[in-house]
C-alpha cells in the first residue's frame, strides 16, 4: 500500500485518497505523511466483517443493500463517501481466497458502488490461492472490473486473469536503498498460519544454518517482520543470536529492511524473500502453509530469486550464487510503473498565470458585478 501512496503523492498530489483498512488506526500511523490527501476508514471492511458468519449469498445481498439503499447511520456516511470515489482499487495481497472466503465481500461492495456511480474498478497484485468459489451471482469473481492482474500463475489460471507483478515492485528500488545493511545470515520465521509441524521444522532449519554460519565466523541476525508472531521463533534461537542482533519491526518500518547482496537468508515471510532476493541476497524460503505460502514463494522463485522453496522437512542447501532477479529488477520495475501510469496518469502541471493577470481578472469580475 505504501508504494501506491508514494506514487500517488507524485502523480496526484492534490487528490483525496481514501484507504479502507481493517485496522484504520494502525494504518493511519503506518502510512502517515505518505500522501497529503490520505484519509483512512474501515467502512467496507467493517461491512464485510459484520457479515462474515453468514452464507456467501446472504452476506453479498446485505453488503449490496447497505451500499445501494443506505438506511443505517452506522454505515451511511462512509458509504456516501465511497460513492464519491473516481475509482476503487483492490490493492494486492493474498487476502481474497478460500482461507478467508468472506473477504469476497470486498469485491461485492466495490462492484455495488461502481454499479451506482460508474467508477472503474481496479485490482492489482492479487494472490488468490487457495482458490475461492464465489456465489453464482458473483461469478466470475472480478466481473465488471476494468483492470485486474494476479501476481502468480495459479491465481491467474484459476480465475482467467492476466499475470502481473506483486504491488511491492512499484516501490521496491527505493525500499532496497533505504538501509545500508551488513553482511551475514538473516532469519525470520513466522509462527502464524502454519501447517502442523511446520513451525518446529522451520526453526530447526534456521538453527542448522545459524550454527553453520557461526562456524565460519558469520554473524546471524533476526528480523521481526510482524510484531509478536515473529518473536516466538527468535526466543527459540536466542541462544545463538544475541538481542543486539535482533532487528525489531519498528526499526524495519522506520529505516527499511536491512538487505544487501552480501547476505544469506532463511525466512518464511514472502516480502522478505522478495526484497532480499531483489537486492541480490541468497536464501532459503520456507513455505509454512501448503496451497498458500508455497504459491506465494514460488511466484518469486519463478521471477528468478534463485532461492529453493522448502515445503516439507527437507534440508535444502543454501544457493551458492544469487538468481537473476536482481539483474532483471529494472525491467520488472518499469513494467509495474507502466501499470501505475496507465491506471493513474500523472495530473497535468497547472499553467501558472502571472499575478497581474489574477488582479486584472478580479477587477473585471468586480466591474461586471457593479454594472449589474
Amino acid at each position: 500500500m505504501g508504494a501506491w501512496l508514494r506514487y500517488l503523492a507524485v502523480a496526484r498530489p492534490d487528490a483525496e485518497v481514501w484507504l479502507d483498512s481493517p485496522q484504520p488506526g494502525m494504518s493511519q500511523i503506518l502510512f502517515n505523511n505518505l500522501h497529503p490527501g490520505l484519509r483512512v476508514t474501515n467502512t467496507l471492511w467493517r461491512l464485510v466483517h459484520e457479515n462474515a458468519g453468514s452464507p456467501a449469498d446472504i452476506s453479498a445481498r446485505v453488503i449490496r443493500d447497505r451500499i445501494r439503499g443506505l438506511g443505517t447511520p452506522a454505515f451511511d456516511l462512509g458509504v456516501l463517501k465511497m460513492r464519491e470515489a473516481e475509482s476503487l482499487h483492490l490493492v494486492g495481497g493474498g487476502y481474497v481466497n478460500d482461507t478467508w472466503p468472506h473477504h469476497a465481500g470486498l469485491i461485492v461492495g466495490m462492484r455495488a458502488v461502481s454499479e451506482l456511480t460508474g467508477a472503474p474498478l481496479f485490482a492489482t497484485g492479487q494472490g488468490l490461492m487457495p482458490t475461492l468459489s464465489p456465489s453464482p451471482e458473483e461469478t466470475p469473481l472480478f466481473r465488471d472490473f476494468a483492470y485486474v492482474r494476479a501476481r502468480d500463475e495459479s491465481s491467474a489460471e484459476a480465475h482467467g486473469l492476466e499475470l502481473g507483478l506483486d504491488d511491492a515492485f512499484l516501490g521496491i528500488e527505493a525500499e532496497i536503498d533505504r538501509f545500508g545493511a551488513a553482511g551475514g545470515l538473516y532469519v525470520c520465521i513466522q509462527s502464524d498460519m502454519a501447517d502442523e509441524g511446520r513451525f518446529e521444522a522451520a526453526v530447526g532449519l534456521a538453527r542448522a544454518e545459524i550454527a553453520d554460519a557461526s562456524q565460519r565466523g558469520i554473524d546471524a541476525y533476526y528480523v521481526e517482520a510482524f510484531p509478536g508472531s515473529d518473536r516466538i521463533a527468535y526466543e527459540r534461537l536466542a541462544d545463538l543470536i544475541p538481542e543486539s542482533r535482533f532487528i525489531p519491526f519498528i526499526d524495519v518500518w522506520s529505516h527499511g529492511l536491512p538487505v544487501s547482496p552480501d547476505q544469506t537468508w532463511v525466512t518464511s515471510r514472502f516480502h522478505l524473500h522478495l526484497l532480499a532476493s531483489a537486492a541480490g541476497a541468497r536464501g532459503i524460503a520456507v513455505g509454512m502453509k501448503k496451497g498458500y505460502y508455497d504459491v506465494k514463494h514460488q511466484s518469486i522463485a519463478a521471477l528468478g530469486s534463485g532461492w529453493p522453496v522448502v515445503l516439507d522437512s527437507g534440508t535444502p542447501r543454501m544457493p551458492e550464487k544469487a538468481g537473476p532477479l536482481a539483474a532483471d529488477l529494472p525491467s520488472l520495475v518499469r513494467r509495474k510503473r507502466a501499470e501505475a501510469e496507465a491506471l493513474y496518469p500523472p495530473a497535468p502541471v497547472p499553467v501558472r498565470v502571472p499575478r497581474s493577470s489574477f488582479v486584472s481578472l478580479a477587477r473585471a469580475k468586480a466591474a461586471r458585478a457593479f454594472q449589474r
